[in-house]
């Protein structure tokens, strides 16, 4: 037969995880300086840029009319 677990205590551990994975978040986003936070936000700024330079237009309306 299988290995008996407590429901109880495998929740209880798998939320200690989970809380402990967004308080590591919570720490790289807040643990940075302000110039830090700026100059990751100017990156993906120019990315969005990028990418959004390099996207197809599409139209609504068909060529066949």
């Amino acid at each position: 037969m299988g290995d008996i677990i407590n429901l109880r205590r495998a929740r209880k551990a798998k939320q200690r995880d989970d809380e402990a994975r967004a308080a590591d978040a919570a720490r790289l986003t807040s643990g940075r300086t302000k110039a830090e936070k700026q100059h990751v936000k100017a990156l993906r700024t120019l990315d969005e840029r990028h990418i959004e330079g390099h996207r197809r237009e599409t139209s609504d309306r068909r060529s066949d009319d």
